[in-house]
């Protein structure tokens, strides 16, 4: 059975292919593990030959392109502003798109499936080089901890909870 999950990349894949600057598409997240079910999101990696994460209006556009858009906005709240967070309608689906060039393919956290590619480039670095989860960073949040926390507990103290609350959540 088709989900609409692998609907909308079928979609997505059937329009980049007339792209001249696309070289490929692969999906991350749960479709790695082949665990997508009515909840999941689609976590694309769109990969051409120009920069395009360096403007928002280029990300839009593309994103626009792909379905009936409702909304998107860009990954700096997760360190990534190469990621365009968005929501589409008919089916309602949520969807992260990375945009990509090739070099920046080599450094990834995960090993995703090439749904499409204009050539064998995405598959041979993937084959070629390994994904790693970056270490955490023990001593950096020891630094902060303390200094956090305090302010978390100020928080509380001025009856301010829904922003100590959110200190739970950073």
């Amino acid at each position: 059975m088709q989900t609409v999950q692998k609907e909308f990349v079928e979609h997505v894949v059937n329009l980049i292919k007339t792209d001249e600057k696309a070289l490929g598409l692969a999906v991350a997240g749960s479709w790695i593990t082949n665990e997508i079910d009515e909840h999941s999101d689609v976590d694309l990696i769109f990969v051409t030959t120009d920069i395009i994460s360096s403007d928002t209006s280029k990300m839009m556009a593309y994103a626009k392109s792909f379905g009936n858009f409702i909304s998107g906005f860009t990954g700096e709240h997760i360190g990534d502003s190469r990621v365009l967070i968005c929501v589409y309608d008919s089916p309602l689906l949520h969807v992260d798109i990375k945009f990509l060039i090739l070099d920046e393919f080599h450094n990834r956290v995960e090993d995703p499936i090439v749904v499409w590619e204009r050539d064998t480039r995405l598959t041979d670095i993937i084959s070629k080089t390994k994904s790693e989860w970056p270490m955490v960073d023990y001593q950096w949040i020891e630094d902060r901890f303390w200094t956090w926390i305090h302010y978390a507990v100020c928080k509380l103290g001025r009856g301010e909870n829904f922003e100590a609350f959110d200190f739970c959540l950073s």
